[in-house]
């Protein structure tokens, strides 16, 4: 059986978030009877939202640099981050880091020129929804929630992060939410621009259009590694 190349996955950032990245990647390679070589370190949310919230990007960089570090000294050849809020120094991380970076945002740019959506919202953590993803897709607009549903969503987010978890109820609320940006605002996407969003919207059948970072994601790394990782295909409406 073929060997793909060695990944080093900066988990914990949540849980689920990093399973899900493991789950669909074993999944891949299985299906193409590939053997899968993986190093998984795990990194604290709590620390990343400090240094994001200090606007402290240098310091972020290299807080991720510590863990990949690790990694490729346990043999890994190139490095991912499955969450997005991470992403917040993803410019000053590639130019540091030890091993390359497979960055989300770029199969998310290319995906919203493919559709040319010019105006989106997006679901994820109150960092992530108020700076447009980072400044990373600057020729989209991006609606902005208001107060009280930027707090309902940054809450259930952080919550699904720290649980693993999801409930109905946190689906309706989130699709709900999801449409009135349709409706409301006339968003054309919906941006699924949280790793852990998966434990809700995975099973292909959200009832909105949205661009799911994570499947995307997803994509970008199989193709490093050498396989053909699908797991967006019934994610990505």
């Amino acid at each position: 059986m073929n060997t793909s190349r060695c990944l080093g996955l900066v988990g914990g950032l949540g849980v689920g978030a990093t399973i899900h990245y493991y789950k669909e990647l074993a999944k891949a390679h299985e299906a193409q009877g590939r053997a899968l070589d993986i190093v998984i370190t795990h990194a604290e949310t709590s620390r990343v939202f400090e240094y994001v919230q200090a606007n402290d990007r240098d310091g972020l960089a290299e807080y991720l640099n510590g863990y990949i570090r690790r990694m490729k000294a346990a043999g890994a050849e190139i490095a991912a981050i499955p969450a997005v809020t991470p992403h917040f120094c993803v410019r000053e991380l590639i130019a540091t880091s030890p091993l390359p970076v497979c960055n989300m945002f770029e199969p998310v740019a290319r995906e919203l020129a493919a559709r040319a959506a010019r105006r989106v919202a997006v679901l994820g953590t109150r960092f992530v929804m108020e700076s447009g993803l980072f400044g990373e897709l600057r020729d989209v607009e991006i609606v902005q929630w208001r107060p009280q549903e930027a707090d309902s969503i940054h809450n259930t987010y952080v919550e699904l992060a720290r649980t693993g978890q999801g409930s109905e109820e946190q689906r309706r609320e989130l699709t709900a939410l999801a449409h009135t940006a349709l409706k409301r605002d006339g968003a054309e996407a919906i941006v699924l621009a949280g790793t852990d969003l998966a434990v809700l919207f995975n099973d292909g059948d959200a009832d909105f259009p949205r661009i799911d970072c994570a499947a995307l994601h997803l994509g970008a790394i199989g193709r490093s590694l050498g396989v053909d990782c699908a797991a967006g295909d019934d994610c990505v409406g």
